[in-house]
């Protein structure tokens, strides 16, 4: 597989982008929040590689891993994917923002106002075995970090994770829509029932294994997953 990713400007968000091949179509994931847009140095990787963008796939709903989803999927003339329950964001990201949080000062920084979807989005609910550019992805619901967070298990070989893990650390459940109980049961039933063979792409920081984050990750541990708070 070829794997390549461009990190945003802004909270350093990993957007990847997924191929069988040089040569091959691509899969666009999480194109966050960069000024200028992220479009340029993503179509820098595309031609690079003589890829053909064929979707844009979304592990949540959070603005630093879909603020580019518009420019970057109607640019390429392709579809956005996302889960259902977080489908409504695209257009309403302000729903969950913390009032005076880092990315409601970045908006008004921006002097963005209004954002819509691309002109075409597809709803995923979590069960579906995709094929998409030539890769196998086995998409599993993963609510926590916010209720309609995706995983996506690609070719048997990579877990795209979002912010669902992370190298030695989860992502956060105190934001709206968030919830921590949801978070353990995903951790449980969506995160160590992989195989520790599969390459970890979180949504940010460095690239780790199931089998790493099972063996050092506090946050996969039986006293934290067992836990009441």
């Amino acid at each position: 597989m070829l794997v390549e990713s461009v990190v945003a400007d802004y909270f350093a968000t990993n957007c990847w982008i997924l191929a069988t091949q040089r040569g091959a179509e691509c899969v666009i994931v999480d194109p966050g929040i960069s000024n200028p847009s992220i479009f340029k140095r993503v179509q820098e990787v595309v031609n690079r590689h003589n890829l053909k963008p064929v979707a844009v796939l979304l592990t949540h709903g959070h603005l630093d891993h879909m603020f580019s989803a518009l420019p970057v999927a109607d640019g390429y003339e392709i579809p956005a994917l996302i889960h259902a329950r977080d489908r409504a964001l695209i257009s309403n990201p302000m729903k969950i923002l913390t009032p005076g949080g880092p990315s409601d000062q970045i908006l008004k920084a921006f002097g963005a106002t209004s954002f819509k979807e691309p002109k075409e989005v597809i709803e995923l609910h979590g069960v579906e075995q995709l094929t998409i550019a030539g890769l196998p992805m086995q998409v599993r619901h993963a609510p926590g970090h916010t209720a309609g967070s995706a995983v996506f298990v690609v070719n048997s070989e990579i877990l795209v994770a979002g912010d669902v893990l992370f190298e030695g650390s989860i992502g956060r459940t105190d934001l709206p829509s968030g919830s921590p109980s949801e978070m353990k049961k995903t951790l449980r039933n969506q995160i160590l029932t992989l195989d520790d063979e599969l390459i970890v792409l979180p949504g940010h920081g460095s690239q780790t294994t199931i089998g790493r984050e099972r063996r050092k990750n506090p946050y996969l541990t039986d006293e934290f997953l067992d836990s009441r708070e």
